[in-house]
């Protein structure tokens, strides 16, 4: 169901019950849940009010498990969450490379998704190590940090880089983004991450209700796939916060553009982690915040 597609029904009375919440089936078998619901909502427009049909996001508790340990719950739009798991362990430097997850599992909980995961031992004790747990957010990607001195876990600098891109391929890239977000036309509730070509051309994209998880989908479908990080560039709907900095310099990825703003901390994170970082990409039009040589003017 789009926007333009939503059952207007004319009612000028209040209503006086609770939304009625209808979830509405998807494709992606690998999803034990709706992405989306149906809602009975009230709209007023200049004083006028009428009962019409809308379409809700639905943001499910996902807990990430390790070798029978649950490590970490994250409030996320629950598709995709075989790339989620896979991407939010590489960018989080729980894994080192895909090879090291050797079976994974989406499961449905009582009280929401269990992904659980078999990794390597050596991997497994590392994490323990750590002692970290995380308490997920639509907005956050550093919720359960310990210290301080553990927000910045990127160990070193992006040094494999592929061509300069022109900034055409930005312009190129936005309409074409917008037009695969099909959830968010939906429910105007969730981010978009894109994986994009040096030319363009549009070649991956996740939705999510927290733009980290969109981003962690699409690092583990590039993990799955095979595909290196150098090929091309991220392109998000939202703003470029510093968890999305950090998530893609810990996988090699040279280039992050954002529809919005960076952080004044994203950007200095992305000066030191050799990331070309871009903002207010919008028609032909973006402003390159760090390492502008890697994102040309043609």
């Amino acid at each position: 169901m789009t926007v333009s597609h939503r059952n207007q029904l004319k009612n000028r009375q209040m209503p006086e019950h609770s939304p009625v919440l209808i979830p509405i089936p998807i494709e992606d078998a690998e999803a034990p849940f709706a992405v989306s619901s149906g809602a009975t909502v009230m709209r007023i427009v200049q004083g006028e009010s009428e009962l019409c049909q809308d379409v809700l996001a639905e943001e499910v508790p996902v807990a990430l498990v390790y070798n029978g340990i649950s490590h970490a719950v994250m409030l996320s739009t629950p598709d995709q969450l075989e790339d989620m798991a896979l991407g939010f362990s590489l960018s989080e430097g729980i894994l080192q490379s895909a090879s090291e997850l050797y079976d994974i599992e989406v499961v449905a909980a009582c009280q929401g998704v269990e992904v659980r995961m078999d990794i390597s031992s050596r991997r497994f004790a590392a994490l323990r190590d750590r002692r970290r747990t995380l308490a997920g957010r639509t907005g956050c990607g550093l919720c359960g940090v310990e210290s301080l001195d553990a927000v910045n876990r990127v160990e070193g600098a992006v040094v494999k880089r592929g061509a300069p891109v022109p900034a055409s391929a930005v312009a190129r890239a936005l309409p074409l983004m917008q037009d695969a977000q099909t959830l968010h036309r939906m429910t105007g509730a969730v981010h978009g991450v894109a994986w994009v070509s040096p030319d363009g051309e549009l070649l991956a994209l996740r939705e999510d209700v927290g733009r980290h998880n969109a981003l962690d989908k699409l690092i583990g479908h590039l993990a799955r796939q095979g595909i290196d990080p150098t090929s091309g560039f991220v392109l998000t709907s939202s703003r470029a916060s510093y968890e999305m900095v950090q998530k893609s310099a810990a996988v090699g990825i040279g280039m992050l553009v954002a529809v919005s703003a960076p952080t004044a901390l994203a950007v200095r994170l992305a000066k030191d982690c050799n990331v070309t970082l871009a903002g207010f990409a919008r028609g032909n039009r973006v402003v390159v915040y760090a390492h502008p040589d890697y994102l040309t003017g043609s």
